[in-house]
């Protein structure tokens, strides 16, 4: 699939570095030519000479010397597509503020190829607002994520934050060069459940999987789409090539789609809890002896769907989900009309459809409602995001 294609490789400072050097043989035995660019810290991890070995290639990682031999402007004409791994938090934030101090920092504001960041950096460090912040900027400028993933770290610490493995950056690679009839277009989608505090240790959620969800999200990156997931907790890696901004509440997930705006397309999948206590407890509320269950004064959520809906920035097509337990198709249709916009996937979830493998859905618009089978959340999702493509041909 990579025959030919012609891929910069930029290494950063990360004890996982090791992993590039896998990476570049899995590019090569698919006929993709690497070159690579070794930054100061990534030069830390794995050496230049290593990397010339498994890559056949010239490792470029001196600006100056750079000019002299190929040069930064040509180095990133060359390449059809550029790929960050391991993209430490130093240099994600180099990218979002676009300095140019190093060979990789040049060569990443010249290219006009698709960009690749593969996070890898400590949990807290992943977990800082400013690392967010810097994500959802360079999410919003067209960069592409892979991972990270979540497990031991080198410290003696597991979380958010472990480079993705080779053959995880391999498919989102792929990824970028999947041609489709939604190459060029951003389509925006949720997944999973929200979680909305009661105190520091309790929260109101509900069953949601998110696994319909993460479905759709590869199946329209399957299509060539670049895609943005917003997705609540879940036990769910991302689908290579699309970039994940995870979340928590409500709120949250509405403020992650907007700032993702704009796009072609949204498809609202996630199980959005309606309601949030009014005021969440600074401390965990205690079971007093002899006294009754508290009482918890509660508020409504913002309705993400009805935002986007309207938003100033709407999306072309906007799809909403609708999990119902009784009057599926009556529900969705007033749904419809109420939310303001254009589809509605509905679904029976009184079953096993929150965790299970396969649903039955209709689709719900003003042209009438399409029955589909019960088949696998896949198949589902690939039927979807292929009704989203035909809507832009």
């Amino acid at each position: 699939m990579l025959h030919g294609r012609k891929i910069l490789l930029v290494v950063s400072g990360s004890v996982a570095a090791f992993k590039a050097l896998m990476l570049v043989r899995l590019l090569r035995a698919e006929g993709a030519t690497v070159r690579a660019v070794l930054t100061a810290g990534g030069a830390r991890f794995v050496t230049k000479e290593a990397l010339a070995a498994i890559t056949g290639e010239h490792v470029s990682d001196d600006l100056w010397a750079a000019e002299a031999e190929i040069g930064h402007i040509r180095l990133a004409r060359w390449a059809e597509a550029v790929v960050v791994a391991p993209a430490s938090a130093s240099r994600l934030a180099q990218m979002a503020q676009g300095l140019a101090e190093d060979l990789a920092g040049c060569v990443l504001l010249a290219t006009r190829a698709p960009v690749l960041a593969a996070p890898a950096m400590n949990p807290a460090m992943w977990a800082h607002p400013a690392t967010a912040a810097n994500v959802a900027l360079l999410a919003g400028r067209g960069i592409r994520f892979v991972g990270p993933g979540e497990g031991p770290m080198a410290e003696p610490e597991s979380g958010p934050g472990r480079l993705s493995e080779p053959e995880e950056m391999l498919e989102a690679i792929r990824a970028l060069f999947a041609e489709g009839p939604l190459k060029g277009r951003h389509v925006l989608v949720t997944a999973g459940p929200t979680r909305e505090p009661i105190d520091p240790v309790r929260y109101i959620s509900n069953h949601s999987s998110g696994k319909q969800g993460y479905a759709i999200a590869a199946a329209l990156a399957a299509q060539g789409a670049r895609v943005t997931l917003v997705s609540g907790p879940t036990s769910l890696a991302a689908p290579p090539g699309v970039t994940l901004k995870p979340v928590e509440s409500a709120r949250e997930m509405l403020a992650a789609c907007e700032a993702a705006l704009p796009a072609d397309a949204a498809i609202f999948a996630a199980a959005v809890a309606d309601w949030r206590v009014a005021q969440e407890a600074s401390q965990k509320l205690k079971k007093e002896p002899g006294a009754g269950a508290p009482t918890l004064a509660m508020a409504l959520n913002p309705d993400i769907l009805a935002t986007i809906s309207t938003h100033t920035a709407r999306p072309k097509l906007v799809v909403g989900f609708a999990a119902e337990t009784e009057r599926v198709i009556e529900n969705a249709q007033k749904k419809l009309a109420r939310k303001g916009c254009d589809w509605i996937v509905a679904n029976d979830v009184s079953g096993d459809v929150f965790g299970g493998g396969d649903n039955t859905v209709h689709l719900v618009s003003a042209a009438g409602v399409e029955d589909w089978p019960r088949m696998p959340k896949e198949e589902v999702a690939a039927r979807l995001a292929a009704r989203v493509a035909e809507y832009f041909q």
